[in-house]
């Protein structure tokens, strides 16, 4: 694979002065500046000199860097305190260093085998393109002088630095190593889901027999179950779904939370196609009357596997089964680019800086309710806290946690994993679920004795959520004393900013539709979804709707007295808390998402 680098060699000149001019600036720093009371060198000090972080900021950054132990680069771009693109500029000046926009390069994959893994990952350095002995590796911190001697050291070649977005480089590091590993390699080796093609005598010798494990390896069903599997995954797809009908076949996944088909196989391939992921997933084939339960893991390289859970469910003509994809690298766990606002960010901080009490995070399947829980255990996550999970099934794993996967059939509920963690010292919990009475009850005596229990339950909004633990049976002095906060939420797919288009809606519909009449006033701009090659259907991703509503003390008097969902919806009203339109109609109102998408995630 060629790559893109005429400009880039041209860019390269006087890359011969970086290490001494890098050297130089670390030991002695800048020389006299405007402001002398300045205390910072390197590329902090650029940072304040170009106005992009004030001078306080930049000092806190750095400290909290530290702490972390990673680069300040990193640290920027991570809490959005910078934007990517700035900072290499910023750091391109300090030190001399070209940029590259990696987006414009191919990555050729035998230039990224001349550096081990672990080095690429530990240093965060991608090797790019090679000239003669020197290789040259896309960074983002060009401060790292050890790491680039020890790749160095180890290729047997000189290192050159080349400056990237460092938000862009941790997504082609993941990208060129599965490329290059040959695991990747073998698995992609199917062609397109178009080229798989299955013989009408083949399908008409499956269609009335029964299929055994020795018939799933055609070539045929392996290359294309395997293509799908990885077709999903390059695609982002939460969910595939495999589904027979009387006449035909298809099979969907779903994008952004809404379902498209990517393949119609014939038919009468049904039995067989089930079949394989049966196998694949250790299921019994020859059992299709009562529904199953099981779990593949994709090996898609050395370092990174993909778990997808499966389900199968006998139907008129077949047995439809969906896989649910259970990729821990791509949940999203800083809370910054999960769409709190920021008062909203606040309050579940607050919540979390609890020493005790319950957290509940409440809305409909695949809402975000796990990457919510996971964002808050994330930054509670320290060397000196034990914290517990129970779950079905752990969907993210984290290192540092102790996860139990419930297994109802052996006897290991909710209520008896809680019960375990109660008796070894825990500090946190987090429960997959409340599903009944008993699993409520436990939690909330955890809540009420010393420990901070986090957990789901699946309501329309938070207000409804501590009529629903009534409702299950807890008393409501229970809920009342052990209730911190509950969020309720809602995703919404987000216009994709390369084809957005502005919408001429009338005053009076905008009214309608819950803006208020000084927005309206404004003349603010609603976008529209229209669609192009960079999104699907006009939208890239999602982001989150949330109302945050912390159980005050009024509140609690409301649900003593037995109060019903409206009185305290009414008093979360007056308390200034959203709910989740108004914090809906805010996304439409910045540009973020359409007013289509969000009358399709909640209601007026």
């Amino acid at each position: 694979m060629g790559s893109k680098t005429g400009p880039v060699v041209v860019a390269l000149r006087g890359h011969c002065v970086y290490k001494r001019k890098l050297a130089t600036l670390i030991t002695q720093g800048f020389m006299a500046t405007p402001n002398p009371a300045l205390q910072l060198s390197g590329l902090a000090r650029r940072l304040v000199l170009d106005g992009l972080v004030p001078e306080a900021r930049i000092a806190e950054a750095q400290n909290k860097a530290a702490q972390q132990k990673i680069p300040l680069v990193t640290y920027l771009v991570g809490q959005s305190i910078v934007k990517s693109a700035d900072l290499a500029r910023a750091a391109s000046e300090e030190f001399g260093v070209p940029v590259l926009d990696l987006d414009t390069t191919d990555i050729d994959p035998d230039v990224v085998k001349l550096v081990d893994e672990k080095l690429v990952r530990k240093h965060n350095a991608l090797p790019v393109f090679k000239r003669g002995n020197r290789l040259f590796l896309a960074v983002s911190d060009p401060t790292n002088l050890a790491g680039l001697d020890e790749i160095k050291f180890h290729a047997g070649m000189t290192a050159e630095p080349i400056l990237v977005q460092d938000d862009k480089l941790a997504k082609t590091i993941e990208k060129a190593l599965s490329a290059a590993d040959t695991m990747m390699s073998d698995l992609a080796q199917a062609t397109e889901l178009d080229d798989v093609e299955f013989t009408d005598e083949d399908a008409a010798s499956l269609a009335n027999q029964d299929v055994t494990s020795s018939e799933v390896d055609d070539t045929p069903v392996v290359r294309f179950i395997n293509k799908v599997l990885l077709d999903a995954i390059n695609k982002g797809a939460s969910d595939i779904h495999f589904e027979p009908y009387e006449k035909n076949y298809r099979v969907r996944l779903r994008l952004d939370g809404m379902l498209h088909e990517i393949a119609a196989p014939p038919v009468a391939m049904a039995p067989k196609l089930s079949a394989r992921i049966k196998v694949m997933s250790r299921l019994d084939i020859s059992e299709r009357r009562v529904p199953q339960d099981g779990r593949i893991k994709l090996n898609l390289s050395k370092s990174k596997a993909i778990d997808f859970r499966v389900n199968t469910c006998p139907t008129l003509y077949g047995e439809k089964i969906v896989l649910r994809i259970l990729d821990s690298s791509a949940a999203k766990l800083n809370i910054d680019v999960l769409g709190y606002e920021p008062e909203q960010k606040q309050l579940y901080l607050d919540a979390l800086a609890k020493p005790y009490g319950m957290i509940l995070v409440t809305g409909p399947t695949g809402s975000g309710k796990t990457v919510s829980l996971y964002t808050g255990v994330s930054i509670l996550n320290q060397p000196g806290v034990n914290i517990c999970t129970a779950e079905d099934p752990a969907e993210i794993n984290f290192p540092g946690i102790n996860q139990v996967n419930v297994n109802v059939k052996v006897g290991l509920t909710f209520a008896t994993a809680l019960r375990a963690f109660l008796r070894q010292d825990p500090d946190i919990i987090l429960v997959g679920e409340i599903r009944d009475l008993e699993t409520a009850e436990i939690a909330i005596k955890a809540a009420q004795t010393g420990h901070l229990v986090l957990s789901t339950l699946h309501t329309n909004d938070a207000p409804q959520t501590l009529t629903r633990l009534a409702n299950m049976g807890v008393p409501p002095y229970n809920i009342a004393s052990s209730v911190n906060l509950i969020i309720a939420q809602r995703l919404a797919r987000k216009l994709c900013a390369h084809c957005k288009v502005p919408l001429k809606i009338p005053k009076e519909a905008l009214l309608k539709e819950g803006f208020t009449p000084d927005e309206v006033a404004r003349n603010m701009t609603i976008y529209g979804h229209k669609g192009c090659e960079q999104c699907t259907d006009g939208y890239k991703g999602r982001v989150g709707i949330y109302q945050v509503m912390p159980v005050s003390e009024e509140m609690g008097r409301i649900i003593m007295s037995g109060g019903n969902a409206i009185q305290l919806a009414d008093q979360s009203r007056q308390e200034g808390i959203p709910d989740l339109r108004q914090s809906g109609l805010k996304k439409v109102k910045d540009g973020i998402t359409s007013l289509e998408e969000l009358n399709r995630v909640t209601v007026e």
